[in-house]
């Protein structure tokens, strides 16, 4: 599969996952959705990201969760969406596997 090819399907199945968001009473607000190259490296140098995101390859979004108007913050207020997004495809990763559960991403030269 090309990489434009993983960015339709990324986008197709991000809208399942707003729409199972909401199906489970959460609301949503984007995070990062796109990142420069020269951002990644910034952040990495920082230690707060890698050099390789995958935001940078439009096949990563950080989201926000809120439940009645509270913002959940950490990787498990994520959890149920985070499994949820796993099983969707096999290269759907949740960012919880490494600390940073509202990162959704679909996998892509090994990266995750």
């Amino acid at each position: 599969m090309t990489l434009r090819e993983k960015q339709s399907l990324f986008v197709a199945l991000v809208a399942d996952l707003i729409t199972h968001a909401h199906s489970l009473g959460y609301d949503l607000t984007f995070g990062e959705a796109w990142r420069s190259p020269e951002e990644a490296v910034r952040l990495a140098k920082a230690g707060k990201g890698i050099a390789k995101s995958l935001h940078c390859d439009r096949l990563a979004l950080d989201l926000n969760l809120f439940k009645d108007g509270i913002y959940l913050r950490g990787t498990e207020a994520h959890r149920t969406l985070g499994l949820w997004w796993e099983g969707l495809n096999d290269l759907c990763s949740w960012g919880g596997r490494f600390g940073d559960g509202g990162h959704y991403s679909l996998s892509h030269g090994g990266r995750k």
